[in-house]
């Protein structure tokens, strides 16, 4: 049993398989919670909202530290890397930069080198940094459970605020990404209430690359804390693959992406300035990548 001061008391076991997580999953149901960084969990257990009986640290499991890149397969980041890793990790830099963008806007350098991409992901907050990246770089999900292994792409991970496709049982394991695009622009942008530290009001992912599209690229805009989920701008998407690319068509698909947004009034921010702030945010970004592809 594991108790301190201001934390509820808690059994608490390292994991050593991925079996032997499904396993505790499956016995202990709700009341078992996994351990990567803990950065969401400890706050969590201090406030009050989460009292599992169990906590699984899961940091052991063979390969959810790794990160794996092979040009002609891709990119696998094991659950349990942190942020700072993937920002500092030369393939991630070099070929993926976009998730090192994302990686390196969350929260403050101390937390990234305890925040982990899975709890980022897992979390399921329309506001998570790594979220639109992966939306945008077309990346798939590996899930172990019971049943053995799946990969779901992550368009299809999210189902609301906190809410995924995770059954009983599953957890998340890796993330893969396909292999880049040779010479593609990565963008990413993200407005908070201050300069660093906070989360996200908008946020933008967006890569561009040659492509055989007719106008010759393709744009994939990716957005963030406006939505029940991250989401793709896909009738921005789309526009912009059909048209001439130049500053008309780069004004339209911000229209198209303030469009595909619905944020929600709270605390934080008005849903008209979010909308606003998809539209300037996601026009600053297209005219830099654009101007970029151009060199």
């Amino acid at each position: 049993m594991f108790a301190r001061p201001g934390l509820p008391s808690f059994d608490y076991l390292r994991a050593a398989t991925a079996s032997q997580v499904v396993e505790l999953l499956q016995e202990h149901g709700a009341e078992a919670r996994l351990l990567m960084g803990g950065t969401d969990l400890f706050p969590g257990l201090r406030e009050g909202r989460l009292r599992p009986r169990l906590v699984v640290d899961v940091k052991g499991v063979p390969g959810l530290r790794e990160v794996r890149y092979a040009p002609e397969d891709g990119l696998t980041v094991g659950a349990a890397v942190t942020m700072n890793e993937l920002v500092r990790h030369p393939d991630v830099r070099a070929h993926y930069p976009l998730l090192a963008l994302a990686a390196g806007s969350v929260a403050s350098y101390q937390i990234r080198n305890r925040a982990t991409i899975g709890g980022n992901v897992c979390n399921a907050s329309p506001c998570a940094d790594t979220s639109p990246a992966a939306l945008v770089l077309e990346a798939s999900l590996n899930l172990h459970g019971p049943g053995g292994e799946r990969r779901v792409p992550a368009g299809e991970f999210f189902l609301g605020p906190g809410r995924t496709v995770l059954q009983a049982g599953e957890f998340l394991t890796a993330i893969h990404f396909p292999p880049p695009h040779p010479g593609a622009v990565a963008r990413y942008r993200k407005l908070g209430r201050c300069r660093s530290g906070d989360l996200s009001l908008v946020a933008v992912a967006l890569l561009a690359y040659a492509d055989g599209t007719p106008s010759g690229y393709e744009f994939r805009l990716g957005l963030g804390s406006v939505a029940p989920t991250p989401i793709r701008a896909r009738e921005a998407e789309a526009h912009l693959a059909s048209q001439p690319a130049g500053e008309e068509s780069l004004v339209r698909a911000a229209e198209l992406a303030c469009a595909a947004s619905s944020p929600i009034t709270d605390v934080r921010a008005t849903a008209a300035y979010q909308r606003d702030m998809v539209r300037n945010l996601a026009l600053r970004e297209l005219r830099a990548a654009w101007q970029a592809l151009q060199e």
